[in-house]
Order: C-alpha cells, then structure tokens, then sequence
C-alpha cells in the first residue's frame, strides 16, 4: 500500500466538528461487524481523538452499517459495536448510522451527505465548520457533498485513484487530525498512549 504524505488544502481555521467513518477508520474493518470482542482501535485512533477533545473539537461517527438491511445485524448489535468503541476511544458527541442497503436509494447512505448533514444539525454545527476523516472515496463524497471538508487517511483497502482524488491525504489518524488543526504533519511513529 502506498503511504502519503499529508497534503494541506485552503481552509480557515479548525474545524468545530470532526466526523469520523467507523470501519477502517478508527477501528479495524471486521465486515458486519456485531461482536463488540471484535472491536479493536485502528493505530493512532485515541491520540487523535485526545487532541480533538483537548482542543474542544466535537467529534461524532457517521457509519453505513448496511449489514442490518441485509439482516445481518441488528440495531442491538450496531449499539453493542458503539458501546465497545466508546469503551475504548471515550465518548462521542453524536452517532448517526445509515441501516440502508446500496439498493435503496436513501439519502443518508454515504456518498450522500444525509448521515454528515445530520450528524452537524445535531451538534449544531454548519457543515462547512465540520470535516469527515475516512478511508474510502465514499468517505469523503459525502463530505464534500454536505460542504464539509473531508481528509482521506487510506488503508489497504483504499483504491489509488482514490488517494489521486483526495484533496487532503494523511498517513495515519493523528496526521489527519494535525492537518485538521494546522498543526502539520506528526512525526513519525506515534501510536497510542
């Protein structure tokens, strides 16, 4: 896989909200996921999300889960997922989930911004004073359909071309988060704490 370098774009100031996707982003990608045992922090996940919180940055997750439209998973099992997450990156100011499958055309299901627009209604934030960190182009779609600004943090499962389409790429979670705060690139290694 090849690693960026984060590449800045134009915006003023921090964001007042930061919205991160769920699977590949801020915890491993284990599909259909309902086991909260399986819930395990991508690298640098709780570093980011401290220098978020510390900053007074809301932070909120935005998640297709169409697994329950597959009926693969139910909302209990989502909720047993977000529980687990909390337990062990703390708490979040807002999750909103779409249950749909790609076959029924809702508005919420990301690339769509419905799941980024409702997520900044709630934390009463306008969508351009928000970003959505992700790890796929669907990701960052749906930001930039909802106006917000969106940072790529790819994984093996990220297609080139989108890392090539990304206006905004980092390595890793907390460089996302330093190119969020203009604080720049974060050294190398890292890691949680």
């Amino acid at each position: 896989m090849h690693t960026p370098r984060p590449r800045p774009a134009a915006h003023s100031g921090p964001p007042a909200a930061v919205l991160f996707d769920r699977d590949g982003t801020l915890i491993e990608d284990v599909p259909y996921n309902g086991d909260p045992d399986l819930v395990r922090p991508m690298p640098t996940a709780l570093t980011a999300l401290t220098a978020l919180r510390k900053r007074g940055v809301a932070v909120g997750v935005v998640s297709n889960q169409s697994g329950i439209a597959r009926g693969l998973l139910s909302h209990a099992d989502v909720e047993a997922v977000r529980q687990r997450v909390e337990d062990l990156l703390g708490p979040f100011a807002v999750w909103v989930i779409c249950p749909h499958g790609a076959e029924d055309g809702c508005q919420c299901r990301k690339p769509a911004p419905g799941l980024v627009l409702t997520a900044c209604r709630s934390l009463g934030v306008a969508p351009h004073r928000a970003a959505v960190i992700g790890d796929i182009g669907s990701d960052l779609a749906a930001a930039r359909a909802a106006g917000a600004r969106g940072v790529l943090v790819p994984t093996a499962v990220t297609r080139p071309e989108e890392v090539a389409g990304a206006a905004e790429c980092a390595p890793d979670l907390a460089s996302a988060v330093d190119l969020l705060l203009g604080r720049g690139a974060a050294g190398a290694g890292g890691g949680d704490r």
